[in-house]
């Protein structure tokens, strides 16, 4: 399975020779021995990520190069799920929740007074919840894109069950196979990995969730993107037509 540790608020997922896909800063396909979440201080402000994650990964002695994912939550937070040979580390915190707004008036919530569009361009708020999923079964690059969807539906799905909200505007995922392990052609709900990733991704995120409200840090889940700290509702009203033959 997955090795995971915590060294200076740095945590370090890791499984030798691993092909992962990231959707964190210079996300996409790589081969690594590790991914990392990192717990970033209140008011971080680099834009060297690289650079910053490298010396992170130095004070924490941890040499293993890898992608990784920024978190305003502390790792100490961070809850692990196994179920089948596929593992689910997550970290989160909501203080910036994202809306999607269904029906009429989308667009708007009530008592949502100053809460921020999501059309600019503002870096992340602290918050986020990041997860790293693993499977030891060998997957080729669409069934990892697969894996990543499974993964996010299942967040996307506990978060509106354990907080009224889908999610929040800064969450990253890094999903991860073995290329040397038994080949799955594909990863969705109803495949064995796509539905131990499914049932591990629910477990870990309402776990880290209680860490991080019920613990002894005294903070509480907002009741609405309104009254949180940060929050973006996604607005605009887009044309919506028939795709002609």
């Amino acid at each position: 399975m997955f090795e995971s540790e915590v060294s200076a608020g740095v945590l370090r997922v890791r499984r030798a020779d691993t092909r992962w896909l990231s959707t964190g800063f210079s996300g996409g396909y790589r081969r690594a021995d590790a991914a990392y979440n990192c717990t970033v201080p209140e008011g971080f402000d680099r834009t060297d990520l690289a650079a910053y994650v490298a010396e992170r990964r130095e004070r924490a002695g941890f040499p293993d190069e890898g992608p990784a994912m920024l978190t305003g939550v502390e790792v100490r937070h961070a809850r692990r799920a196994r179920l089948d040979g596929v593992e689910v580390v997550a970290t989160a915190g909501v203080s910036n929740p994202a809306q999607l707004p269904m029906g009429d008036g989308a667009g708007t919530e009530s008592g949502s007074v100053g809460v921020g569009s999501s059309g600019g361009d503002d870096p992340p708020r602290p918050g986020t919840v990041n997860l790293v999923v693993g499977t030891i079964r060998a997957l080729d690059d669409g069934a990892l894109a697969t894996l990543l969807a499974t993964a996010v539906e299942a967040k996307t799905a506990t978060l509106l069950a354990e907080t009224g909200f889908t999610g929040t505007t800064s969450d990253a995922v890094v999903v991860g196979s073995d290329p040397a392990g038994e080949p799955a052609a594909f990863a969705g709900s109803a495949t064995p990995v796509g539905r131990a990733a499914r049932v591990c991704v629910r477990d870990a995120v309402r776990a880290s969730l209680a860490a991080r409200y019920d613990g002894e840090d005294g903070a509480t889940l907002p009741e609405s993107v309104g009254s949180a700290e940060y929050g973006a509702v996604s607005d605009g009203e887009p044309t919506v037509s028939r795709v002609d033959r």
